[in-house]
């Protein structure tokens, strides 16, 4: 089993290596991850510049481009032959109507409309609690090995994002449930420089009951098959 992880944070993100770490244990892993973070940019790609590879040791390159430039360039030139796209961890949540936003997302997608299969994950964050990335690389095993033992289907893919949990608490159970339908609500602050600056607060959005946002804000792990066509 061979992997293409990718993700929106960068190469260097923690949550990358908590990634890799656990597709380790499954397969054989090859990073294609952006050179800089690429939060939030959704299913961008380049047209007019020229994009580069530097490589970062075994498997891994590193690429100036977007989350989706890396699964296009990882699946047609680094590893073509790889049976799943990965993408994440995510350092925050992509839940609900998150997911038309975010770069994480995105790498999969990427994948799925080429016909790869693929993952991806985020981790929902507490304000000022530290995420374990350790104990995270174990559940994101787990949930993998899950879901590559399930039947492929074109188009689909899944978008799961692990709780935040204290230290002292179990284990997360998954919960295989839909996407709330909800945005994060529109909030800006206006500033005495004239600036409008984004004041929405993530943890306050609403949420339907069993749906992404519900389940994980709860304290299990969210898992939501999505399907293109």
């Amino acid at each position: 089993m061979k992997f293409l992880l990718s993700n929106d944070d960068g190469i260097d993100a923690p949550g990358l290596q908590a990634l890799l770490s656990a597709a380790r244990t499954i397969g054989e892993p090859v990073v294609v991850a952006p050179a800089g973070a690429q939060s939030g940019v959704s299913h961008a790609v380049t047209a007019e510049s020229v994009l580069r590879i530097e490589k970062r040791g075994h498997n891994q390159f590193a690429i100036a481009g977007t989350p989706a430039d890396c699964t296009r360039i990882g699946l047609l030139k680094i590893v073509p032959d790889a049976n799943w796209v990965l993408s994440g961890i995510n350092h925050g949540g992509n839940l609900g109507a998150d997911v038309y936003y975010s770069g994480t997302v995105a790498a999969v997608r990427e994948g799925v409309l080429h016909g790869w299969p693929g993952v991806a994950l985020s981790h929902y964050r507490r304000k000022n609690i530290e995420l374990d990335w350790e104990r995270a690389a174990g559940w994101v095993a787990t949930v993998l090995r899950e879901l590559i033992r399930r039947p492929i289907e074109p188009g689909l893919f899944y978008n799961v994002n692990l709780p935040h949990l204290d230290p002292s608490e179990p284990d997360p159970e998954m919960v295989f449930c839909p996407l709330d339908p909800h945005p994060l609500p529109l909030s800006y602050r206006h500033e005495e420089d004239g600036g409008l600056y984004y004041n929405g607060n993530y943890h306050t959005r609403q949420r339907i009951e069993g749906a992404d946002v519900d389940v994980c804000f709860g304290g299990r792990i969210a898992v939501t098959a999505i399907r293109l066509f």
